[in-house]
């Protein structure tokens, strides 16, 4: 984690200076921790952590915050002086914290705090748990849950191995909710906030600037590294000489391989317990691959290949430079199996950080890109299409590349349907396949993205989306899966998050970072509640608890959600992106959901005429008290006209309704509304779902209830270790024969006997993405 000077981790709220402008990791949003329970509104703690959109942020003794964990996303306004500023990694590592009275006191505490923003993977540590102390080495730094829609951030954990005598103490094995953060044998792993983890940690690592020589007693195990190799021993002696902390070890083995013998080795490059490594020497001098005088073009965060003595090695390049004593420029290269020599340190530098094991430092000219993913057969076309896209990027400033337009109905069968068709996936990259695929296949309400101006560091993000991804995918059907991961190198470039190359994330996290951090595209939605409008990128639906929904249509959860909620749409949107009531990968609160082919959203808005339900003249009058009364259909907000909502409410079951004026303009008063009344719609073209972990798309490409089709990045392998995914698109019309079912008999169906693949659009839909064929114009 980066580290920060504890001086400009916050600004007291006593300062007159102005709020500090902090380089964040989300430089969007600003984060504050609340020290003083404000008067109003009653239930804002002292101890909850609130955020602002950095474009909202002004300096003002009030500001529109919003409380990070909220359901309902709305923002208070919020005293300035009952708050301080916080880092994005401090906000992280505080709502981690089981409540708001223990967030204020580490905060105020600060220590803690702090040593824990100076913690590293492979940091030997004590941990607490159930009252008892065990050491580990830190194995996992980061979130366990996805961030709950709208809020951008969740709490950071740490995952800690345990070691020695304390192995068998934890509760895990490095998984969290049947996902894997790192590997442990059973019971001998911890997942703990930075409140139970203490750093043991000599010197520089530690929280204290000054060496930590009581830390090191006579008899402790310890991993040391010299002439470039991790070595293990036992303390002997710990003593000062010529002004610096030497460590006396007994060595399990010397550098001849021999036991017994004895080590003085530097106290910082000593650290506490056992780190698993091999004392294999650093390849430095790996022979060149096969080509390597042709320009590869590798950069920092660029996938590889070097062939060492053990055969191929794969990994990322994490660093590019010089090395003391060597003239060559070098790589270091954090490997994807346990073949390094260290955790990216280099003799006593620590040159970048990675898990034990997995660093290995060799010549720039030894590395090669990956080619797990191009067939043999693809070899040279891959080089051809380096060497145009090197050309590409030598374009003329300004110069408009143009976009091929979607796929059409006519063209899906020539274009997409078949195998090694759609975007190849490659190391949980499923997430941005499924989306990417969804977004720009078949539909160009999005395509504004493409050619909107941007700002010059961003350029290069859009150009690869435009010129690597649509284009290919819309002219041939397919994306190499090495150009997903040139737009995952550039978007963890740019800051916007430390794992877009390597962890499985949420479609929604990579849109919101692709539509607002970088192309600053303006909000998809904007949500009228108590004449407040708030922006948004997608919606997630909420539904009370009391809700009767059994079998439910997407237009039925959508208007559920709006009305338990109490919003309604400012403005007809030109995309609106749904996320389900479904909660990670296990909970889902519908066992099937009907894809509702259009949404009709007229009663959903804010402003704009409306008919009575029951007469059809101009509604004047809407009842939220109405909108579950079993008398009326389950489809719409209640709307009446004057004479109809007078009778509906003089039934002794409805008189304690309390019917809400409509926002009507007053030239339409006393006027009835014609029976044509146009109604605003909106229609379906993607809908991405979940099983297992692993995203899927289906589109709705043509106007037919059987016109599906079905797309998974990894739906095949060929090989394994040296292989590549095989991504596939597949005509699916047997999903029509399912929507022309009754609510009845689609109920009545067991999921794993529906055929084909309808099963997991109805059973597994995470993410419904409609579009306005006539507001797409205008946005």
């Amino acid at each position: 984690m980066t580290q920060f000077p504890p001086e400009q981790s916050v600004l007291s709220s006593s300062s007159e200076a102005p709020l500090l402008h902090l380089s964040m990791t989300s430089i969007d949003y600003r984060y504050f921790i609340i020290t003083e329970k404000p008067a109003n509104p009653k239930h804002i703690d002292a101890g909850q952590i609130c955020y602002i959109p950095e474009y909202k942020y002004k300096s003002t003794s009030k500001l529109p915050m919003i409380l990070l964990g909220s359901v309902s996303g709305l923002d208070y306004d919020m005293d300035v002086s009952h708050m301080d500023q916080l880092l994005t990694e401090e906000a992280e590592l505080l709502q981690a914290l089981s409540n708001d009275k223990e967030r204020l006191k580490f905060f105020r505490e600060r220590q803690a705090l702090q040593g824990a923003l100076r913690l590293t993977v492979g940091a030997p540590v004590m941990v607490q748990e159930k009252k008892e102390e065990l050491r580990g080495v830190v194995r996992y730094i980061g979130k366990l849950t996805e961030p709950k829609y709208p809020h951008p951030i969740s709490g950071t954990f740490f995952g800690v191995e345990l070691q020695g005598p304390d192995r068998g103490k934890g509760n895990t094995n490095g998984r969290y909710d049947y996902k894997e953060y790192f590997t442990c044998p059973k019971d001998c792993g911890i997942f703990a906030p930075f409140s139970r983890v203490r750093s043991l940690a000599p010197s520089s690592l530690s929280s204290s600037p000054q060496p930590q020589t009581e830390e090191l007693t006579p008899g402790d195990r310890v991993t040391y590294i010299t002439n470039n190799m991790c070595r293990h021993g036992m303390v002997v002696d710990v003593h000062e000489k010529d002004g610096q902390h030497v460590v006396r070890i007994s060595t399990d083995k010397d550098e001849n391989g021999k036991t017994g013998g004895e080590v003085q080795v530097p106290l910082d490059c000593v650290a506490k317990g056992e780190v698993p490594t091999e004392p294999e020497k650093m390849d430095i001098d790996a022979p060149a691959a096969e080509l390597n005088t042709y320009d590869w073009g590798l950069t920092v965060n660029s996938m590889v290949e070097v062939v060492l003595a053990a055969g191929i090695s794969y990994g990322i390049i994490r660093w590019i430079g010089t090395l003391p004593e060597r003239k060559e420029t070098m790589a270091g290269i954090e490997l994807d199996e346990d073949r390094g020599v260290s955790d990216g340190t280099f003799k006593d530098m620590r040159i970048f950080t990675c898990p034990p094991k997995k660093a290995l430092f060799v010549k720039l000219s030894s590395c090669r890109p990956d080619s797990r993913f191009q067939s043999i057969s693809a070899n040279h076309l891959d080089k051809m299409q380096q060497v145009e896209d090197t050309e590409r990027d030598g374009e003329p400033p300004g110069e408009m590349l143009d976009t091929v337009p979607p796929v059409t109905a006519e063209q899906v069968d020539q274009i997409l349907i078949g195998r090694m068709k759609g975007i190849q996936g490659h190391c949980n990259s499923c997430y941005m396949d499924a989306a990417l695929f969804g977004l720009f296949s078949c539909s160009s309400v999005l395509d504004s993205m493409l050619f909107k101006s941007t700002a010059p560091q961003d350029a290069p993000i859009q150009k690869t989306l435009l010129q690597n991804i649509v284009n290919p995918l819309r002219s041939k059907g397919f994306v190499e899966g090495r150009h997903i991961m040139k737009l995952r190198q550039q978007l963890q470039k740019h800051g916007y998050s430390h794992s877009f190359t390597t962890d499985e994330k949420d479609p929604e996290e990579f849109l919101i970072v692709i539509m607002h951090h970088i192309l600053a595209l303006d909000p998809l939605l904007k949500l009228s509640a108590g004449g407040k409008v708030q922006e948004s990128y997608c919606y997630q639906i909420f539904l009370d608890q009391n809700h009767s929904l059994v079998l439910p249509t997407v237009q039925q959860l959508l208007e559920h959600s709006f009305h338990s909620t109490g919003l309604k749409l400012a403005e007809v949107p030109s995309c609106l992106i749904l996320q389900m009531p479904r909660f990670g990968k296990k909970f889902k609160m519908f066992d099937k959901i009907v894809p509702s082919l259009e949404l009709d959203i007229t009663d959903l808005l804010s402003e704009g005429l409306q008919q009575c339900i029951l007469c059809g003249n101009l509604a004047v009058k809407e009842c939220t008290d109405c909108f579950k009364d079993p008398v009326f259909n389950q489809t719409g907000f209640k709307v009446f006209c004057k004479t109809c909502s007078s009778q509906v409410h003089s039934h002794p079951q409805r008189r304690f309704h309390k019917p809400a004026d409509l926002d009507i303009p007053t030239a339409y008063l006393g006027h009835s509304t014609p029976h044509a009344l146009t109604r605003d719609k909106l229609e379906l073209f993607a809908v991405l779902c979940i099983e297992t972990s692993h995203y899927v798309s289906f589109i709705k490409y043509g106007p037919k209830n059987e016109d599906w089709i079905f797309f998974d990045s990894m739906a095949d392998r060929q090989g394994e270790r040296d292989g590549f995914n095989i991504p596939e698109v597949r005509a699916c019309p047997e999903i029509g024969m399912y929507m022309e079912m009754s609510p009845a008999e689609l109920a009545n169906q067991v999921p794993r006997d529906m055929k084909g693949v309808a099963k997991r659009l109805f059973c597994d839909a995470y993410m419904y993405l409609y579009q306005s064929t006539n507001m797409c114009l205008y946005r």
